[in-house]
């Protein structure tokens, strides 16, 4: 039996919470699998903690009705973040709050306190891995807890999970793709015929973009997922800066430029890509007129997809869904069941 404790209750966290109620059976009979959630802190919701286990249905019942956690009817409440962590006996902590993705905080010290503590660590959060890879691996070897964050680059669509276990033995030296679903929302409503500023007002409407639009449309989003790619896989130690490394957004991109690329057989995509090359790793983001032969080019809406250039394929291509409440917690799902095979198998 696994005790969680759940650092973030927004979309993720919440999602993630249903596809454990939802599942729990499965889990338990198919990979002989039961975990627990002893603790909850979320700075909007508030928080509860119960040692001995939380009704996870109860729980989501009353955040759904708009009812802070500070007044649930069972267990402890109050605890900020920190002192969740540390008080709920959680063996797994996931890491799902609102972070600045130019400090990583307070992600990065929920995620430090955790492994300093021994114990594993699952996290959706871009900014620690995008700024800290190093740090926090070092601190998660030293006190020998894992450190999962498939989360971070397509959702729930398998970008680490992948290269782990269908490429172990491949040569990566380069991963390129589509790595921001609001942006390929847009380029694809202007081949529909809107202009940028159409195509955007809608992804708007629709909750794909926020009402400033600049992580997604600037680039910025993509470039601190290639940059977790580069030092994830590639071990560099790059940081996200816009200003220092190549990165273009859509902002720029005409109803002329989509009209030209179509008339030449090709499409706009906004690529984000990591490359080997020798001893040295670069990361770059610009959107690109791919030939429609591309498998990256026909990757329509809100979908990302990432290929894999390796030594014994050439390309593999992975495609699915980047963002969203279910997919995304199950990133979290999948990254618990790895800790779960990881645990049982040494």
């Amino acid at each position: 039996m696994y005790r969680l404790a759940l650092i973030g209750f927004g979309t993720v966290g919440q999602g993630f919470a249903e596809l454990l109620v939802k599942k729990e059976k499965q889990l338990k009979k198919k990979f002989g699998m039961e975990a627990r959630v002893t603790g909850i802190a979320d700075t909007l919701k508030g928080s509860v903690l119960d040692p001995e286990g939380l009704d996870l249905k109860k729980v989501l019942a009353w955040v759904a009705k708009g009812k802070t956690l500070n007044d649930f009817p069972a267990g402890v409440r109050g605890r900020d973040a920190l002192s969740t962590i540390k008080q709920s006996r959680a063996d797994i902590v996931f890491e799902a709050t609102y972070t600045d993705i130019k400090t990583a905080e307070p992600a990065v010290t929920h995620i430090k306190t955790a492994l300093a503590a021994g114990k594993h660590v699952v996290t959706t959060n871009k900014g620690p891995l995008a700024l800290h890879y190093a740090a926090l691996r070092k601190l998660a070897l030293s006190k020998k807890a894992l450190l999962m964050f498939e989360g971070t680059v397509m959702a729930g669509s398998p970008a680490f999970n992948f290269m782990n276990y269908c490429l172990p033995g491949a040569e990566i030296t380069e991963i390129k793709g589509i790595l921001n679903g609001t942006t390929n929302y847009i380029l694809t409503r202007m081949e529909e015929g809107l202009s940028y500023e159409e195509a955007l007002r809608k992804a708007q409407e629709l909750g794909y973009a926020e009402a400033v639009p600049d992580a997604d449309v600037l680039g910025w989003d993509a470039l601190a997922k290639v940059c977790i790619l580069a030092n994830a896989v590639f071990g560099a130690a790059i940081k996200p800066d816009p200003k220092k490394l190549p990165c273009t957004g859509i902002t720029k991109i005409t109803a002329a430029h989509i009209k030209k690329a179509k008339a030449q057989g090709k499409r706009y995509k906004l690529i984000g890509c990591v490359k080997r090359e020798g001893g040295k790793v670069s990361v770059s983001v610009a959107p690109q007129a791919l030939p429609l032969s591309d498998p990256l080019a026909g990757v329509m809406g809100g979908t990302n997809a990432l290929t894999y250039v390796n030594d014994c394929l050439n390309t593999v291509t992975v495609v699915g869904p980047g963002a969203g409440r279910k997919e995304t917690g199950y990133a979290m799902l999948n990254d618990l069941l790895l800790v779960h095979f990881s645990l049982i198998w040494r």
